[in-house]
């Protein structure tokens, strides 16, 4: 085989093992064997997860990342603390976990409240806010009535902070009443006198249930720690009470070995209960899932594709001044397109995870919705790029393949990506039919509008312009967007019968119906002006580039609005970056109509017009 046409593959390769290292098993930190831990299986927001995966939305959700950094007490030093670990001294280790820095304020009225000064440190301890936490609660019960909406920013600061630090709180008393002997001496004297009152609160501070149902119990029967130990003081012991306390004692103790055996023992008795509890079965994978983090991995593979190719356009640019050969052009342009491949791989592997782990289709939510996009155009840029090899399909599959993975990740803020689906949306057959039709048709759009963007920056960046690279693009948008409409309008179609299955009638004119309808009729406009001769190439693609920004406010703009049967809760902190998107794509509109590289003087411009022609 010609080594020319080996490139893709070997670019390809070397990208999948190192996603294939990155997911690796991870090495115990100091002796402890935090894989076992994070195995666990717990019940928390209505479905079964690895503690791990509690771990890692708990600090998401307190302080926006899955690790900090922190100096460890006892040795001086600083370290990186991970989920699981910052989870452990959070329920067997207070007086530690209390002075790591993990709740994040950024807003100045809020520092102001509770005393603490405007620096560029923005991440505060448990032990910082605990004396002002009355107050922060008072200001918080005087802001909850009022709609989302409506709230200042103070406002939505300050209940932000306190669910926070109500989540915070609880984790604290969900296994062991903070500051207590320990879970294995609360279950050894469950009937003690006074016992009860301290079961009582364990029992309605519980974040999680750690306890799998005993036989004879339900499925869905898992009990936390208060309920287990009420039914220890009636003579019902569960197992799995001193296990739990033998791993907080051994944590507590930082004794490794005890821990290791402490974990075995819960996840043997979790194993034990796995033939009536399916989702039991399931932790490993989501553990291993979350350990190989493949939508992050995927955006930097797209990152490297891209600066790959952008080598390969810089190397082809220099050896076309020096009219040498094409050089360069061959070897990065084939690697570009491998990368491309692998983060397509990884994407597709993440995304077939997520819907195994669900058993779901692949879209249920905004942040499905947004990987599945981005998946959508990668697929489709990846064909455009094996059909024409002009490195503009790599080029706008990995630019928006890189851009939906990032809005993704900034959609994790929320905790659980995988939460219980609302009752509207809980039927797999329209999930898998209305919602990833119209999501498709989203795809298309984007990538109609990224391609548009390449002509335009083509148009003023380029030393000269190639006709023939030029009828290339424009075909590349006008197939995408007949491909874009396809999906759009059956999507749409779709979406009525659902709506009139659901609610009784086909059309209401909510926001979501109407950006639908807004999404098909613009595509329409655009094919008519092209057919009709109404608009040529500029125009198509200032066209195409504006329904990126009709797209954008039909996918995200209902939830800021706040508004209709397809609003499933308002979200405000992204509408900057909505607002910045728009204007960008409302920019690059404007630079389409500009003359060709506007910025030099007129009579070069006609020099160079001159030698193109």
């Amino acid at each position: 085989m010609n080594a020319k046409r080996l490139l893709p593959w070997i670019a390809g390769a070397l990208a999948l093992v190192g996603a294939l290292v990155a997911a690796a098993p991870r090495q115990p930190v100091r002796g402890f064997d935090l894989e076992a831990f994070g195995l666990l299986p717990v019940l928390e927001g209505g479905r079964v997860k690895p503690i791990d995966s509690l771990a890692r939305n708990s600090l998401l959700l307190i302080r926006g990342t899955q690790s900090f950094r922190f100096e460890d007490p006892s040795t001086g030093a600083k370290r990186t603390v991970g989920a699981d670990e910052w989870l452990l001294d959070v329920l067997f280790r207070p007086e530690l976990a209390n002075g790591q820095p993990v709740f994040r304020i950024d807003d100045t009225e809020v520092l102001g409240l509770i005393g603490l000064p405007q620096t560029s440190n923005r991440y505060f301890s448990w032990n910082t806010l605990a004396p002002h936490l009355a107050e922060i609660q008072r200001q918080a019960e005087i802001a909850e009535p009022i709609d989302a909406k409506q709230r200042n920013r103070f406002q939505a600061a300050i209940v932000n902070l306190y669910d926070r630090a109500w989540i915070y709180y609880r984790l604290q008393n969900t296994l062991q009443v903070a500051g207590s002997p320990g879970l294995l001496v609360e279950s050894a004297s469950a009937g003690a006198p006074g016992a009860s009152q301290r079961h009582s609160m364990l029992a309605s501070l519980a974040h999680f249930r750690p306890l799998p149902p005993p036989e004879g119990r339900g499925a869905d029967a898992w009990r936390n720690v208060g309920e287990a130990l009420r039914a220890a003081a009636a003579g019902e012991v569960d197992p799995g009470l001193a296990a739990w306390g033998r791993l907080g004692v051994s944590w507590a103790a930082q004794d490794p070995a005890s821990f290791g055996r402490a974990a075995a023992e819960i996840q043997a008795i979790a194993d034990a209960q796995a033939h009536r509890v399916e989702a039991i079965g399931q932790t490993r994978h989501e553990l291993a899932f979350n350990r190989a983090q493949p939508f992050y991995l995927g955006m930097v593979i797209y990152v490297l594709a891209l600066l790959v190719l952008f080598g390969s356009w810089l190397a082809d640019s220099r050896k076309a001044a020096a009219s040498e050969g094409r050089g360069w052009l061959d070897v990065l342009r084939p690697a570009a397109y491998g990368l491309l491949l692998a983060g397509v791989l990884v994407h597709s592997l993440g995304l077939l995870s997520r819907m195994v782990l669900q058993d779901r289709p692949p879209v249920t939510n905004l942040y499905s919705s947004a990987v599945f996009v981005g998946w959508g155009a990668v697929l489709l840029g990846a064909f455009l790029e094996r059909r024409y090899r002009r490195g503009f399909g790599t080029a706008v599959a990995a630019a928006t393949g890189f851009a939906s993975l990032l809005v993704a990740h900034h959609l994790t803020g929320d905790g659980d990506t995988m939460e219980m689906m609302r009752a509207v949306l809980d039927s797999n057959f329209w999930l898998a039919t209305h919602v990833v039709t119209i999501t498709i048709g989203y795809s298309g759009m984007f990538l109609a509008g990224a391609i548009a963007i390449v002509w335009v920056i083509r148009e003023h960046v380029a030393p000269r312009l190639d006709p023939a690279t030029t009828k290339i693009l424009s075909s590349m948008v006008y197939g995408v967007l007949a491909f874009a409409l396809f999906f759009s309008f059956l999507g749409t179609v779709l979406g009525g019968i659902w709506a009139d299955q659901s609610w009784g009638r086909f059309w209401g004119w909510d926001p979501k119906e109407n950006g639908a309808l807004l999404i098909v009729l613009w595509c329409a406009i655009i094919l008519h002006a092209r057919w009709g001769g109404y608009a040529r190439t500029r125009g198509i693609m200032a066209m195409a580039i504006f329904g990126s920004v009709i797209t954008s406010l039909s996918w995200f703009g209902v939830n800021m609005l706040g508004v209709g049967l397809h609003s499933y809760g308002f979200m405000d902190k992204a509408f900057f970056a909505l607002a910045g998107f728009c204007a960008s794509q409302m920019a690059f509109i404007g630079l389409a109509y500009l003359p060709r590289q506007f910025w030099k003087p007129a009579a070069r411009r006609g020099g160079e017009a001159a030698q193109e022609g």
